[in-house]
């Protein structure tokens, strides 16, 4: 099935996202709206402090929207049981890992629990996904190995694992490869793409690498004091998008190459 033919898995109308309290309301972005199909891989970029965990958040279901609605699987995300919820959608935080003393095969495997039976018993299909999982981020090797014993790009993909072996239409990730040098940020990306189209898993995934974000993904959402913007990165381009991320004394983004450059 092609991306052109898929279906809509995930969507947001008329969104508002932020902070409420009762002296007040601070409203981080509005007026969102989008529809991202089955399979597509898209990137979530802004300048630091813009408000993209926020957003990431309230689309996983983890903080209330301030206005508007998020629609999974043609079902809004507030009329989902939080496990039920799980069994749609994942996500993969910036977070230090809290279990860092277990095994990357015990790591992966808690990303079954949304689908196992009150004592946590693993059937046969759960082994078969958390294999699968575990093939498809190329962490079967580690599998015996702790935690603690991993590199930062082998942690990344271990947590990559656990989310695919939760097995959800969707899964979400929080700014995957922070503290990864240039090589291993480019691999988690390719990876993200890899799976985006083998899996056919819709994946949202907040970002700085803008530039390998503009090679490698379906859509962008792009988040400024102003908007959010989403659309094809070709379409940004073409619209000057890009240009309004970052003051031009500095930096200015070249609409040939597709990349930004910094000012002498």
């Amino acid at each position: 099935m092609s991306i052109g033919t898929s279906h809509i898995v995930f969507s947001a109308e008329n969104l508002s996202v932020g902070y409420s309290s009762k002296r007040r309301t601070t409203v981080v972005a509005k007026d969102i709206d989008f529809q991202f199909l089955e399979g597509e891989l898209v990137s979530l970029v802004g300048a630091n402090g813009i408000g993209k965990s926020t957003l990431l958040r309230t689309l996983s279901g983890m903080q209330k929207p301030l206005n508007g609605t998020i629609v999974i699987q043609n079902k809004e995300i507030t009329k989902y049981h939080s496990l039920e919820l799980a069994t749609q959608l994942s996500v993969v935080l910036t977070e230090a890992m809290a279990s860092k003393n277990l095994t990357v095969l015990e790591f992966v495997s808690l990303g079954r629990q949304p689908h196992t039976n009150w004592m946590g018993n693993l059937s046969d299909t759960d082994l078969q996904k958390i294999d699968w999982a575990l093939s498809h981020t190329d962490t079967a090797s580690l599998q015996d190995k702790p935690c603690f014993e991993l590199s930062d790009g082998q942690l990344q993909r271990v947590a990559i694992a656990r989310a695919l072996a939760q097995d959800t239409p969707i899964i979400i990730l929080d700014e995957p490869t922070t503290h990864l040098d240039i090589y291993h940020r480019a691999y988690i990306l390719k990876l993200l793409k890899r799976l985006a189209t083998e899996t056919k898993k819709t994946i949202l995934f907040a970002t700085h690498e803008i530039d390998l974000a503009i090679q490698l993904t379906h859509k962008m959402m792009i988040m400024t004091e102003e908007k959010v913007v989403v659309a094809s990165p070709q379409e940004l381009i073409q619209a000057g998008h890009f240009e309004t991320l970052f003051p031009k004394d500095s930096i200015f983004f070249d609409t040939q190459t597709g990349r930004f450059t910094i000012k002498d």
